[in-house]
């Protein structure tokens, strides 16, 4: 069973859903019969990488609310993600453009260390409240995950795997991906948001029941949380 997951660094619900995934995929008994891959996705492809505001004023101005609204709103997330074993750390948060971001992680696909680079990248940002634009800071991220840090020096510091990106985020759009995270199971079956870890069970179950049946893309849950281009769903 094959499960691509499109997703963005700076997503809180691609933090939740990914670790909710885990969840299920822990009490599968056919895990090991599982490939996971993460496919890239830019929830806003303009960001800059330095922005004066803080996540709660960027929140708070998207939405037309209070900053202390927006502070409560994050607060619930955080409390989703601390149900988790996550630590999302909203006050010291550092809003970025993550294109190199998912350039490393396209790298790190190729060397094998794709999981390593996207749990490291996913804890930087929301938990160690580091810059992930930042080319010092993935390098780093992608030593401490046993990458060569003077190759990925030069990937970062050339235009390479810029293609990958786009690509997967074309592949996006042609399936009609507005939000992430979005789940596609064996090319054949969709979950779109960070859905309890029942419902991803019962997904496991289901695909692995029928892989054989309709090749063509059944939407097994939706209203799930999402961040989209637009916004990041807060209540």
């Amino acid at each position: 069973m094959k499960i691509e997951v499109w997703s963005d660094f700076v997503c809180p619900f691609c933090y939740i859903g990914k670790r909710r995934l885990e969840e299920a995929l822990a009490s599968f008994p056919h895990r090991e019969n599982v490939k996971v891959v993460f496919r890239s996705f830019e929830l806003d492809p303009h960001a800059k990488k330095e922005t004066p505001f803080s996540i709660h004023e960027m929140i708070a101005q998207k939405y037309g609310i209070s900053v202390e609204e927006a502070k409560r709103a994050n607060a619930d997330i955080g409390k989703q993600a601390e149900a988790l074993g996550l630590t999302f750390r909203f006050e010291t948060m550092k809003p970025t453009n993550t294109f190199d971001a998912h350039r490393l992680a396209q790298y790190a696909k190729e060397k094998g260390k794709l999981d390593e680079v996207v749990e490291r990248l996913f804890y930087a940002y929301f938990t160690e409240s580091k810059r992930i634009s930042d080319r010092n800071v993935l390098l780093e991220l992608a030593e401490a995950a046993g990458l060569d840090r003077k190759e990925t020096e030069a990937v970062l510091d050339s235009e390479r795997y810029a293609e990958h990106v786009r690509n997967e985020e074309a592949i996006a759009a042609q399936l009609g991906v507005r939000g992430v995270p979005f789940f596609v199971l064996n090319q054949k079956y969709a979950i779109s948001g960070a859905q309890p870890v029942e419902v991803f069970r019962q997904a496991l179950e289901k695909v692995w029941a029928e892989e054989q049946q309709s090749s063509s893309l059944q939407l097994l849950a939706e209203k799930g949380k999402t961040c989209t281009d637009e916004n990041c769903a807060i209540d």
